[in-house]
């Protein structure tokens, strides 16, 4: 499944928004991936949807509170993973909402742990799906080692 992410992410960032469900279905199949894969891959997508009001209360955007975190969080998030979110969260390129939306779709990977490279994975992907455009400088320091370098 992580793999979708990364071909989405490649295909489909540089202004171009994701098709739906129903045409990436069919493109993840041509492009050769397995009907499995698909599936989880478009129900891990489904979740990035907006957190509401309910959820999130307009004042939780400007909240400075320390965020700790579980024992599960602890056990799968790496330790770069975790200091990284936190670095995110005080340069301000994610609100607390956003934070706790990267780290419900880490903790939804099958993986036993999410590494790094993983992570910057899913803030590019929870990233596109709430804003669309993502600055130069972050999208730089999000790419993989080896990712598309195209950005302009």
């Amino acid at each position: 499944m992580f793999e979708i992410l990364v071909y989405l992410f490649e295909n489909y960032y540089q202004g171009e928004p994701c098709p739906d469900p129903g045409t990436l279905a069919r493109k993840l199949t041509d492009a050769g991936f397995g009907d499995e894969d698909i599936t989880d891959a478009l129900d891990w997508l489904r979740q990035l949807s907006p957190p509401t009001d309910e959820q999130y209360p307009e004042a939780f955007e400007l909240c400075d509170a320390f965020r700790a975190h579980t024992a599960a969080e602890l056990a799968k998030l790496s330790t770069a993973s975790r200091g990284f979110i936190a670095f995110l969260e005080g340069a301000r390129v994610v609100t607390p909402p956003l934070r706790e939306l990267i780290i419900d779709r880490a903790m939804a990977l099958p993986d036993d742990s999410v590494d790094l490279d993983k992570l910057k994975v899913i803030v590019l992907m929870v990233l596109w799906a709430r804003r669309g455009d993502v600055d130069t400088l972050i999208l730089e320091e999000l790419l993989p080692e080896g990712g598309p370098r195209h950005v302009h």
